[in-house]
């Protein structure tokens, strides 16, 4: 199924929702998130400014600076889930080289990538844009519209995604191990942009 407006394509498939503008066929916008009942996600306290979050991969490991000044709730939100575990065993689903890295579904951790990109956390909050620009290792949240926030974000791999600023709220930059994004970023892929190997989140922390 898909619609045309203006020169925008909005492709509907297996769940998946790509935007596409004219006939570049680089996604602008992240995957819808899971179509049940979701909750808004409550106020939390502002976390530390200093936060770092480690993704370890099967490719090794991740350094984030969080940005917890620019975007507090959705850094503690990270936060959470990271604590939770909720992040441990997740898988990178959608790879697009020269421009990101997503990951975030609790979805995608099974063999079954056809739902890969609709999961999410239960709830949805606000969006918080800010000053910080899309450019390479900057750390975004993934939405399919204004405040749909949930669990899932994306690494920028391409030099800067302008068409993106004002869309995700960015909230965290790679300080360390942005040749682990290269490696997961130049993976093969199937015709959704999906890895045909696997590339694991196989724990996710704040350093203490």
């Amino acid at each position: 199924m898909a619609v045309v407006i203006v020169g925008v394509c909005f492709l509907v498939f297996g769940g998946f929702k790509f935007f596409f503008k004219g006939s570049d066929s680089t996604p602008i916008s992240g995957p819808a998130p899971t179509p049940t009942p979701e909750s808004t996600l409550e106020p939390t306290p502002e976390p530390s400014e200093n936060l770092v979050a480690v993704l370890e991969t099967n490719f090794g490991a991740i350094r984030i600076k969080l940005f917890g000044k620019e975007a507090p709730n959705t850094v503690a939100n990270f936060e959470k889930l990271a604590g939770e575990g909720f992040y441990d065993g997740i898988k990178f689903h959608r790879v697009i080289k020269d421009f990101m890295i997503q990951t975030g579904d609790p979805k995608s951790r099974d063999d079954d990538w056809s739902d890969d990109g609709t999961g999410g956390p239960g709830y949805k909050f606000d969006d918080e844009i800010n000053s910080q620009k899309l450019i390479r290792g900057r750390v975004a949240m993934a939405n399919s519209g204004p405040n749909t926030n949930g669990s899932q974000f994306f690494i920028v791999t391409a030099e800067s995604a302008p068409w993106l600023d004002g869309k995700h709220t960015v909230f965290g930059e790679v300080i360390e191990g942005m040749d682990m994004v290269s490696k997961i970023e130049n993976l093969p892929v199937n015709e959704n942009n999906h890895p045909t190997k696997d590339a694991v989140m196989k724990k996710v922390y704040i350093e203490q």
